[in-house]
């Protein structure tokens, strides 16, 4: 077989799905299948939520154990551990900010979807803006406008120094802060649906170029499922990381010194 008919290396372009929409441009990315499984994962958690605390009971059904569970975990390891005794009110949306990035990150590994919405920068990007909207609005609630600013960028060091440290502590707290939320989540769905797509297509472009590649294509594939177990813990990791630092900046945001 020619060089021309082996299958295009996976690019970036893999990541500009067209629409799904029956109607319209086809190149209108306004309704693809990365809208479709954000849709589907807000859909989900709402669901599984409603329907596991539908009937409480004391003695949980799998369900409201798997919910109670979830939530626990989030409230007890994330939010108090965190902020302290205050983390509780902060439970609530930790949890949901943990269950939705775990849901959307998983559908990277889900056979014949294989792609994760956070693979695109505007939804880990979106999810850091709410994170980092709500740590300044609980700070200026807390302390007032002026009291929170002046603990965020001035620290406790001699006058002379403060005008090199000023714009620091800005740049960190207030412009790294999101961007490193989103662009960590972002990065590493992007590279783990990579990884995955070389290996797998890599198969079966060496089972095309020659039949004699075939335990080539075959180890391709065995790093395909290895790799595959691999980004499951990078997903639950990631979705851990991205709740545990937003958790950890509303704890800034409380805390009365810099």
């Amino acid at each position: 077989m020619v060089l021309a008919d082996v299958p295009f290396p996976p690019s970036v372009e893999d990541f500009y799905l067209p629409s799904i929409l029956p109607w319209g441009e086809h190149d209108n990315y306004w309704f693809t299948k990365i809208t479709a499984l954000v849709w589907l994962s807000a859909a989900l958690i709402i669901i599984f939520f409603l329907v596991a605390y539908r009937k409480p009971q004391l003695v949980p059904s799998k369900r409201q154990w798997l919910a109670e569970s979830l939530y626990g975990f989030v409230r007890n390891n994330i939010a108090i551990e965190m902020i302290g005794p205050a983390g509780v009110r902060f439970a609530p949306y930790l949890t949901t900010l943990f269950t939705f990035i775990l849901l959307n990150n998983f559908w990277g590994i889900v056979p014949l979807i294989q792609i994760s919405p956070n693979s695109h920068i505007a939804f880990p990007a979106f999810l850091a803006v709410i994170s980092y909207v709500m740590f300044i609005w609980v700070g200026i609630r807390h302390h007032g406008f002026v009291k929170y600013f002046k603990n965020s960028l001035i620290p406790p060091a001699p006058w002379f120094i403060l005008p090199l440290l000023i714009p620091i502590e800005f740049f960190s707290n207030f412009l790294v802060r999101p961007f490193s939320l989103a662009v960590r989540l972002f990065a590493n769905m992007f590279a783990g649906h990579m990884l995955l797509l070389v290996f797998t297509l890599g198969g079966f472009a060496m089972l095309n170029a020659n039949a004699w590649f075939l335990p080539f294509s075959i180890v391709s594939w065995a790093m395909t499922i290895a790799l595959t177990f691999l980004e499951f813990l990078v997903i639950c990791l990631q979705a851990y990381v991205f709740t545990v630092l937003t958790a950890s900046y509303v704890q800034g945001a409380l805390a009365d010194e810099h």
